[in-house]
């Protein structure tokens, strides 16, 4: 049976997620056809045995594994190339982000007026469930994209999301790029939109980003995205006559 929809989702040490994580994601698809794709990205934890344990009883469930850690990126990545749907939705591994909000992007990308949009992305300013330090942290790093990207998205590091597969594939890869879809998708000519998502605390394991890698690293790569708008022009027709 052919399916129209691919979760995917990034996990490296989140032994004590995966299995609730899998469970809400079958509950919030349940009547679709979908798959969800879990990317163990080096764990060195029992996140690829609880995956594999729990297979027989959630058939929709694949897993990839990778031969060491790659990054979120990457992971991502590998996730969509295996994936069999034409639209990818994506979701942390952490539990922060809520399963039952995919639905609510599916219907924002089915609304008639966003026919023609291609990345759908989630926003979570109104219901950010972090320390006050880590909300510190976001608002940093998205102000910062967005003054020098000008993308348009208040939430680019939102985890939660839905886009076209064929439009991903067409991206550039480099590490931390998942930070920047909104404006490589814009670079391709694809419309962008952002839906108001929830946003729950982390309930098990720890977080493996700090101000460092969020930001101080992420200016270099901003350096680059825009290196790579400057040169690609988006909208060219090829006609055959």
């Amino acid at each position: 049976m052919s399916v129209e929809y691919s979760v995917v989702v990034p996990v490296c040490n989140e032994a004590e997620n995966v299995e609730p994580l899998a469970r809400e994601i079958d509950a919030a698809l349940a009547g679709r056809a979908y798959e969800m794709l879990f990317v163990d990205d080096g764990s060195t934890d029992d996140t690829a045995a609880i995956l594999l344990q729990i297979k027989a009883a959630l058939p929709a469930l694949r897993v990839l594994r990778h031969s060491f850690r790659s990054g979120q990126s990457a992971a991502v990545a590998s996730g969509v190339r295996a994936a069999r749907a034409p639209w990818i939705a994506t979701l942390d591994g952490d539990g922060q982000n809520d399963p039952a909000d995919i639905p609510k992007l599916i219907a924002a990308r089915d609304d008639p007026a966003n026919r023609s949009v291609q990345l759908i992305m989630g926003n979570r300013q109104a219901s950010r469930r972090d320390t006050a330090y880590r909300k510190l942290q976001s608002s940093i790093a998205n102000g910062v994209r967005a003054g020098l990207l000008g993308d348009g998205t208040p939430d680019t590091g939102c985890g939660i999301k839905l886009f076209s597969r064929d439009q991903f594939l067409e991206l550039p890869r480099f590490d931390h790029m998942h930070r920047f879809l909104p404006a490589l998708f814009q670079r391709q000519g694809a419309r962008v939109i952002s839906v108001p998502v929830s946003h729950r605390p982390r309930l098990r394991g720890t977080s493996k980003y700090g101000m460092f890698n969020r930001l101080w690293v992420g200016i270099v790569d901003i350096a680059g995205v825009m290196w790579l708008r400057r040169r690609y022009k988006s909208g060219l027709l090829v006609r055959e006559d």
